[in-house]
């Protein structure tokens, strides 16, 4: 059945999408009317900073390569305090979620710029949501300030992705995707745009998996990371991120990582209360039954299966779940926390989710 009536509010921003885009960046910078730009980076990343350093010339002012996963308050007041020091009006961020993260903690204190050159598949970049963790607790929030103006796409610097790296980031955006399909604010625009970023994330990870090389799978990706980082701007998140932002915040969980473990499982929670989101999100996977296509994807892709793996304790699965549960997300199935308590549970062990068919 159509859906009549609904609200879609596109937000401003421009792209430059392709291979070799990155040679684009002195214009674009441009194009933001900023002269002095912070360069933000992970330790990891800084000759690729410095390279971005290089091609901006006397436009760069200097180079923060600190970012750090989850974005630490003290790190954000940090990059915040060397920004006002040298003057900067404008934000380069080159690298993942985390180094994006760093930028958007920057622009919502000063409103300034920021161009995003994301080199993995988290689409963050798109979005004017941020996050900020302090004293073990990871808060998100919107602002339009902290939306970046101008994202450069360029698949050639995602080729040094690590395989494993490219599949819980690509899986991380798929979970965008997914909670946008039953998202209570959906409509169908991000509908449609969801569900192709499944279906070009999914594919992309499966060829990258088996050529880390192909640039055509690089950008399949990097588009759906574009599509993913669209609708989670235009929806609302629900349970599987409200989880993963308690196991990130309270035990520091990896990020990409903690997102492939715990949607197909979230997934399943959710089922019998979303029959149409599940069926295309199926068909986008090419799979019967989307939860366990989606624990299948990462099974073929070699990712995480289980928090155990990534260091959660099983004595933490209470007080994660009680977490969970305090200031919850809207969410298409009402929460229980004996549901919530089997579902982190099966995360935990790394189970394969079970089909759910017991309507509510």
């Amino acid at each position: 059945m159509f859906q009549k009536s609904f609200i879609y509010a596109p937000l401003p921003g421009r792209v430059a999408f392709g291979a070799g885009s990155l040679e684009q960046l002195s214009r674009e910078f441009a194009e933001l009317q900023v002269g002095r730009a912070l360069v933000v980076c992970t330790p990891e990343q800084s000759d690729l900073a410095e390279k971005v350093r290089a091609t901006l010339g006397s436009q760069c002012a200097g180079v923060f390569p600190k970012a750090a996963m989850h974005v630490p308050i003290e790190i954000a007041r940090e990059a915040r305090a060397y920004a006002s020091q040298i003057g900067a009006d404008g934000i380069v961020a080159i690298g993942g979620g985390s180094t994006i993260g760093l930028g958007k903690a920057i622009a919502l204190e000063s409103s300034i710029p920021i161009l995003a050159v994301p080199t993995t598949y988290a689409g963050s970049e798109m979005t004017p949501i941020y996050g900020l963790t302090e004293s073990g607790e990871k808060k998100t929030g919107r602002s339009l300030n902290v939306l970046p103006r101008t994202v450069i796409y360029d698949p050639l610097l995602t080729l040094t992705l690590p395989v494993a790296m490219s599949a819980t980031s690509g899986i991380n955006a798929i979970a965008h995707c997914v909670e946008a399909l039953y998202a209570e604010n959906a409509n169908p625009i991000t509908t449609m745009m969801a569900e192709e970023g499944v279906r070009a994330l999914a594919r992309g990870l499966l060829i990258v998996s088996d050529n880390p090389e192909s640039v055509d799978a690089r950008s399949q990706c990097l588009y759906g990371a574009w599509l993913a980082g669209s609708v989670l701007a235009a929806t609302s998140v629900a349970l599987h991120h409200k989880l993963c932002h308690t196991l990130g915040g309270m035990l520091n969980l990896p990020h990409a990582q903690t997102h492939t473990v715990v949607l197909p499982h979230a997934v399943a929670y959710n089922a019998p209360a979303a029959p149409q989101a599940m069926a295309r999100l199926a068909k986008a996977l090419t799979a019967e039954d989307a939860a366990q296509g989606l624990f299948d994807l990462a099974v073929r892709l070699d990712a995480p299966t289980s928090l155990k793996a990534l260091g959660m304790r099983e004595s933490d699965l209470d007080r994660v779940t009680d977490a969970a549960l305090a200031a919850p997300y809207p969410n298409p199935r009402p929460l229980h926390r004996d549901g919530i308590r089997v579902l982190l549970e099966a995360a935990y062990h790394g189970s394969r989710p079970h089909a759910m068919t017991t309507p509510i």
